[in-house]
């Protein structure tokens, strides 16, 4: 596809629409031209800070009109060169767009922009005893991200994920028509779920500008159990034990020391147990206290007759402050351990957690580079980080694309998909176009012929 580059006119119309906030050429900030980790780095031709609807349409139609890519931007969290623009053009960023709407109190539902902040959307809901379950470990990620990778999180093994919570939304076409899909219904099986297609399509299909999200009352009670193993295949392999009981946790975590030494170091702070190499983190929530103890002590027990050494329980906020806030800093210490890195998110069957992990343990020592991990042992999404350390480039490159290959492989083996959370973006497509069959990756590209024929939104991306 041959897109039109920016010209003064081009910059003109952005201007005269949206003034003091288009940066273009030298003023578009560094920060947008990469996402948090992805390698893939390119500048947009010029950036639009968007605050409304209308303006959003006017610029998709001007950008159809004339040919122009346009990527959507939230706060640049993702991890695989998803808001990256690749072919320059126009980034419209919703950091602006950033308004809670409605909270609908008899509807429970609550209407957002989409560039508010996760962690504001959790505070604003709770203020007024709701609950928002979507729990991804960036809490500064926007709801509009959140909404176009379906982002997960550590609550999804017992609430579920983003699209669980998406009730309606209000999207901008590539050319311009802005439509309305779902609403406050809490049931709808009218034709083709259009909306559930959006949740999920890394911002290829539409720009969502607007959504309703469905809020649960807030429970009364959490707590959390910190449970050290031997060693991490022992841990994992206590999962679907803690599964299959009739107790479901609110997430289940696994965590290798290592990590947590690194989440340490990172934080300056002290974890509450660092003896044992391997363990799970367990959180349960109820509306009183003999339901969360009657939940805990089963689940404790099968930990007990599995291995663990122990099971420690956090029930006061600080004792939960001090566990959460390191898993929450898990990925930025790694970071900060190494001079660059890649991760592969990919989603597993529960039964098949503990082969993949073993099999990626593996690698550190087939392909001699240093390989971390950490996850949500509850849905089988694990985060698996290859890193750079002091490898040189032509080294590091060659010992990433073979670790990345060999655990794409892995997980097509055991039944899995490339992303279970993170999505697909620029970084993964070689490895999704690998584990799906050709007619499955040629309706991908039909859905997106039909949304977007000229391919001007977010193009290169998912597939």
């Amino acid at each position: 596809m041959s897109y039109k580059k920016i010209d003064q006119q081009d910059i003109d119309f952005l201007v005269s629409l949206c003034g003091t906030r288009v940066l273009a050429g030298q003023d578009v900030p560094e920060t947008y031209s990469r996402d948090e980790l992805s390698m893939i780095r390119n500048y947009p031709e010029v950036v639009v800070e968007v605050l409304t609807t209308e303006e959003v349409a006017k610029i998709m139609k001007y950008a159809y009109d004339n040919t122009i890519p346009v990527t959507p931007r939230g706060q640049g969290t993702g991890l695989v060169g998803g808001s990256v623009a690749l072919h320059g053009g126009i980034m419209i960023s919703t950091v602006r767009m950033n308004k809670i709407l409605e909270l609908d109190d008899e509807n429970l539902t609550i209407t957002v922009q989409p560039g508010v902040l996760l962690m504001e959307l959790a505070a604003y809901v709770e203020k007024h005893d709701f609950f928002y379950p979507p729990d991804p470990g960036e809490k500064s990620a926007t709801i509009g991200g959140n909404i176009s990778t379906n982002a997960g999180g550590m609550r999804a093994v017992k609430y579920g994920v983003t699209r669980d919570y998406v009730r309606g939304l209000e999207v901008v076409l590539p050319h311009g028509e802005v439509i309305n899909l779902g609403g406050k219904n809490v049931k709808n099986s009218s034709g083709y779920s259009l909306k559930d297609l959006i949740v999920g399509s890394e911002g290829t299909l539409g720009f969502v500008t607007k959504a309703i999200l469905r809020l649960l009352p807030l429970p009364k009670k959490a707590l959390s159990l910190l449970i050290p193993f031997p060693d991490l295949g022992q841990a994992i392999e206590t999962v679907p034990k803690i599964i299959k009981a009739k107790s479901i946790p609110t997430a289940v975590e696994f965590m290798e020391r290592e990590v947590i030494l690194a989440a340490e170091e990172f934080l300056g702070k002290k974890f509450p147990d660092t003896s044992a190499d391997a363990y799970l983190l367990l959180t349960f929530d109820g509306n009183s206290t003999e339901e969360l103890e009657k939940a805990y002590e089963r689940i404790a027990h099968i930990c007990l007759d599995s291995g663990a050494f122990d099971v420690l329980i956090s029930n006061t906020p600080e004792r939960q402050q001090s566990i959460w806030s390191a898993r929450g800093a898990f990925l930025e210490a790694i970071k900060a351990s190494t001079t660059e890195m890649d991760e592969c998110d990919v989603v597993v069957p529960r039964n098949k957690i503990a082969e993949f992990v073993k099999f990626a343990r593996s690698l550190q020592d087939k392909l001699g580079v240093r390989i971390q991990s950490f996850g949500h042992a509850g849905d089988g999404n694990l985060h698996i980080y290859v890193l750079r350390d002091k490898l040189a480039q032509a080294t590091w490159e060659t010992k990433l694309e073979e670790s990345m290959q060999a655990m794409y492989a892995k997980a097509t083996e055991l039944g899995g998909q490339v992303s279970g959370e993170h999505g697909i973006g620029h970084a993964k497509q070689p490895y999704l176009a690998c584990s799906l069959e050709a007619e499955h990756v040629g309706l991908f590209r039909s859905i997106k012929q039909t949304f977007d024929p000229k391919n001007i939104l977010n193009p290169g991306k998912v597939c």
